[in-house]
């Protein structure tokens, strides 16, 4: 198998459907503006969704916003008066995410907060008191350890986390890897695998992206080591 063949087998699940004229503006606008070719594929795009309007949420974290693909994704799943914050490092990445997210007619769902999320995602404690239901997590690898560590802290019971990109080509599971990225999901996986309270899951993918994974975890009450979850 080939990234020819599974590109060619994304693109006839696409097919099934009308095209979808808001997500594709959203890509075409981040283009131009020069952003990389790194959001989420239509498929994954579907699936966080899917997952998010599946356990009701109503509040929704994201680490990492580019071009607010996934924003605009996630906030499709909100009831109306849901909410979805977005933590973007990138000033540019930031002005085109609240372009689209604008375009898309979803501004009063989304709010895109800059700057590092080492320091924004302090914020949010005090700010979201009862935390997150869904937490997706898609910015820089090597600090999603950390990006772990936050995530337990603003979420509750029934918390739903997922964390892309952590199979990197299969680079996870090679040892002598040096790429300080590969590094940063292998120590994630190590973690969410050692938390007592939540219940994870692995899941490696193919498609137009190339070959990579995510990480689903889901938050089960029990006691969470440096979170505030009891």
């Amino acid at each position: 198998m080939s990234d020819e063949v599974w590109a060619r087998v994304d693109d006839h699940f696409a097919s099934l459907r009308d095209p979808d004229p808001v997500l594709g503006a959203v890509l075409s606008r981040s283009a131009k503006a020069g952003l990389p070719d790194i959001s989420v594929s239509p498929e994954h795009g579907r699936l966080l969704t899917l997952l998010a309007r599946g356990i009701k949420a109503r509040a929704i974290l994201e680490i990492g916003t580019l071009g607010g693909y996934s924003a605009v994704c996630l906030a499709r799943a909100l009831p109306r008066g849901g909410r979805l914050v977005t933590l973007e490092a990138e000033t540019d990445h930031a002005r085109v995410a609240r372009e689209n997210i604008a375009a898309a007619g979803l501004s009063d769902r989304i709010a895109v907060v800059v700057g590092p999320a080492s320091s924004t995602l302090p914020r949010l404690e005090t700010k979201y008191p009862g935390g997150f239901d869904f937490i997706f997590i898609d910015a820089d690898k090597e600090g999603y350890p950390d990006y772990w560590q936050w995530s337990l802290r603003l979420s509750h019971p029934g918390t739903m986390i997922v964390a892309d990109n952590v199979v990197r080509d299969g680079a996870v599971a090679d040892p002598s890897s040096e790429d300080p990225r590969v590094h940063g999901a292998r120590r994630y996986l190590e973690l969410v695998a050692a938390e007592a309270g939540a219940l994870d899951a692995t899941v490696q993918t193919v498609g137009t992206k190339g070959y990579d994974g995510f990480s689903m975890a889901v938050v089960t009450g029990a006691s969470c080591a440096g979170g505030r979850v009891t």
